[in-house]
């Protein structure tokens, strides 16, 4: 299989449905003439024109609430946003309307929406433009919430979620953007909603979404070599819905977990996993649920300590040891 960026494999995948359905656009800033902020959509505008990649003003306010607009008249927009940060100047069009129509309306309006850009700390950008909103976003009955971690991943949930009929969150990372994966030429889906269980273990089970699981691949080789202990590593992918039998299943097999996730502890998604396993597992388990979370402040600046602020493996293998001592 060729070893594609994960911002490549986003890109093939955007192209690959421009193609497939007329009424797949693409907006946003810079998305077109400057070929995304990020180089997403490089090439995109000159391959496809003015209709299908489109240039929008600075106002997240209101080029999300066109996009919106759009997809509940029968088009399938999919927004990027420089940074997730900015989708609180959005807020009242995501959440009100992306994300109650369809209930408000009595099933009569769709808004198959896709929302994307980056979605994390690290990359020296400060408070204001470090946020992982994933968790603010699931908690609103109506939008679906995507976090892929792998080229692999963000290409087919990305054709899944522009096939989707229901507004879909897709939080990627710019520390992801120039990382290589295999993937493959032929067309494939990823649904929404299941879980992947990256590396298999009897021990322990990290759980995990978007770059944390990859630190959790990383300690795992560590807690392996070092220490004779084997991970389950399950990656989400996705945070609504989410795969809750893929969560105790792994459980259910090695007796102990920890939660790992670069977002802050309080009200966060592992809250919420951390609650369905003393609900529906508690007798499963050997030992105590255990998180591993961002530093529960506003982002560093300071490049030297905002590197600790985020999970890393040397954070998650003595939390895993706790669970044995």
């Amino acid at each position: 299989m060729p070893l594609i960026t994960y911002r490549e494999a986003l890109r093939h995948a955007l192209s690959e449905e421009i193609q497939r359905d007329e009424n797949v656009v693409i907006l946003g800033e810079e998305v077109a003439e400057y070929d995304g902020a990020y180089k997403v959509t490089e090439g995109l505008w000159k391959k496809f024109g003015d209709k299908r990649v489109v240039d929008t003003p600075i106002s997240e306010a209101a080029f999300i609430g066109m996009g919106i607009g759009a997809s509940m008249l029968g088009l399938r927009p999919v927004m990027e946003l420089m940074f997730w940060s900015f989708a609180t100047v959005a807020w009242d069009q995501i959440v009100n309307n992306a994300g109650f129509v369809r209930y408000m309306s009595g099933g009569l309006i769709n808004c198959p929406i896709v929302i994307r850009g980056p979605a994390n700390g690290g990359t020296n950008v400060g408070a204001t433009h470090s946020h992982t909103p994933e968790n603010m976003l699931a908690n609103i009955p109506g939008l679906k919430v995507v976090c892929p971690a792998t080229a692999y991943d963000a290409k087919g949930l990305m054709k899944t979620a522009i096939r989707d009929n229901d507004p879909v969150m897709f939080m990627e990372n710019t520390l992801l953007y120039g990382e290589k994966w295999e993937v493959p030429d032929e067309e494939y889906l990823i649904p929404l909603g299941v879980a992947d269980l990256k590396r298999e273990g009897s021990d322990v089970s990290l759980i995990a979404h978007g770059r944390a699981a990859l630190t959790c691949l990383k300690a795992a080789e560590i807690l392996a070599a070092e220490h004779g202990i084997q991970a389950d590593v399950l990656d989400l992918r996705s945070i609504r819905p989410l795969d809750e039998e893929a969560i105790l299943r792994t459980v259910r097999k090695t007796h102990r977990a920890v939660l790992v996730e670069e977002n802050k502890p309080f009200c966060g998604v592992d809250a919420q996993i951390s609650s369905i396993l003393m609900e529906k597992a508690f007798d499963e388990l050997d030992a105590p649920v255990l998180r591993v979370s961002a530093i529960d402040a506003p982002a560093f600046y300071s490049p030297k300590i905002e590197v600790k602020q985020l999970p890393r493996p040397e954070d998650i293998v003595p939390k895993v040891l706790s669970l044995f001592s």
